[in-house]
């Protein structure tokens, strides 16, 4: 059990059934009346945010949350499949689950898998990939005005904004959080 009062960003708790990420908290003293502590929490399951007000004494269990990594294997319609690399035990994750998490992973990458009492909820790939440029156009001198960027096509079909200079067949730094060009490799 943690309290109202202990709270941090980052912090998993259970609230009425459901799993929540502390993303914003805020102590309040007002002026007249009782303290209370204000917080901005993300549903895991879901991903919805809400606003919610506890008092300091308040107390919620806290949820463990298993983050285990697994080799990405491959995809097969609608499924994805894991393998876990020290028991070579394998599971098959929908699309509801997995959302976009894989637009930048190759296959035999490995993730983070996330889950809670046992039930996979999401899937978090590497915070920086190198993938390759399967199509782009080129870019043409005199066109650098600053910050200019065009579209291109990765090996995993994802299409990422890089600088004009960038080529088709080089491989790039991406970061997956964001979706942007860090550099080329």
């Amino acid at each position: 059990m943690i309290s109202a009062g202990d709270f941090r960003n980052g912090v998993t708790i259970e609230v009425e059934g459901n799993i929540y990420q502390i993303i914003e908290f805020q102590h309040v003293k007002p002026g007249k009346g009782a303290a209370f502590v204000r917080t901005k929490l993300k549903n895991i399951i879901n991903g919805g945010v809400v606003e919610k007000t506890f008092r300091p004494t308040e107390k919620c269990p806290q949820a463990h949350i298993d983050r285990k990594d697994m080799q990405y294997l491959y995809s097969d319609g609608d499924l994805f499949y894991f393998m876990d690399v020290e028991t070579y035990d394998q599971i098959a994750l929908d699309q509801n689950s997995i959302g976009s998490a894989l637009k930048f992973v190759k296959e035999n990458e490995m993730v983070k898998v996330c889950s809670h009492k046992g039930s996979v909820f999401a899937v978090e790939p590497p915070l920086f990939v190198e993938l390759q440029i399967t199509e782009t156009e080129p870019g043409f001198k005199g066109d650098t005005a600053q910050g200019a960027t065009k579209p291109a096509t990765v090996e995993t079909g994802a299409v990422v904004n890089v600088p004009l200079f960038v080529e088709q067949d080089d491989v790039i730094k991406i970061d997956t959080r964001t979706g942007e060009y860090l550099s080329r490799v």
